[in-house]
């Protein structure tokens, strides 16, 4: 069974008249358990995907489904338990006025997660951040470290899926390559499935297992890592990115 299925996807903007498409005619599977990534130039459509799956835009068209559930206008508190997302930003993703601790309680007392104590002593060392970062503010952390905290803040409620909207372009090139580790490791360990979006082909490449293409809201098409490494792409536009990166995935 995929772990998200999603079938003639349309994601619009403003009212009937004046309406604009940011994804069109989108359709793809993801299988339980694999990392698939969504790549393309800024404003191709793949973060708006990544909202729609999450329940963050309110005009779409098509059909989605997550774990075998059908998904309508509005997410259930179910739907939260099992997929979580991770952005861009990770500073203005968390509270500047809450510590560490009252980040992951929160979220786990919102979705009824027992022994809180424990489980976030354990969060903290599964995204490599000791128990001495548990009562710090958010200003007080780098930003991979800010990053990390909000990965542990996903993990909080024991998802299935996560979704990963750029999670490492905001970092220094150096810890990006660490949040990338950590998330290989993460998918591991705790057996994840994970759609990534990003704009560079060389992250992808080191978390995912297939891309999917996209240009001006459409998929161009959809390949694997290997076959993006060996340059076997179809769609000239994805030859283009490719020359453009053609160092960064091998």
């Amino acid at each position: 069974m995929s772990a998200i299925a999603i079938k003639d996807l349309n994601v619009w903007f403003g009212a009937t008249a004046e309406r604009s498409y940011a994804v069109r005619d989108v359709t793809f599977d993801v299988a339980d358990g694999e990392s698939f990534g969504l790549v393309g130039e800024s404003g191709s459509g793949k973060s708006t995907i990544l909202r729609a799956i999450a329940g963050l835009v309110p005009t779409w068209s098509g059909t989605m489904s997550v774990a075998g559930e059908t998904l309508g206008p509005k997410r259930s508190k179910s739907f939260y338990s099992k997929v979580q997302m991770v952005f861009q930003d990770p500073y203005a993703s968390l509270h500047p006025r809450q510590t560490v601790d009252r980040v992951l309680s929160e979220a786990m007392s919102l979705h009824g997660v027992e022994d809180i104590d424990t489980r976030i002593g354990r969060l903290l060392d599964d995204v490599g951040l000791g128990p001495g970062f548990r009562f710090r503010y958010p200003h007080q952390l780098s930003g991979g470290q800010r990053q990390r905290v909000a990965i542990a803040r996903a993990l909080a409620c024991d998802p299935a899926i996560l979704l990963l909207d750029e999670p490492t372009s905001a970092l220094d090139v150096s810890v990006q390559a660490e949040i990338l580790n950590l998330l290989v490791d993460l998918r591991r360990e705790h057996k994840l499935t994970y759609v990534m979006v990003s704009h560079d082909l060389g992250v992808v490449g080191h978390l995912c297992e297939r891309i999917g293409v996209m240009k001006d809201g459409c998929f161009e098409e959809v390949l694997t890592v290997e076959a993006m490494r060996r340059a076997e792409a179809q769609s000239p536009y994805t030859q283009h990115l490719l020359e453009s990166s053609i160092n960064s995935i091998r």
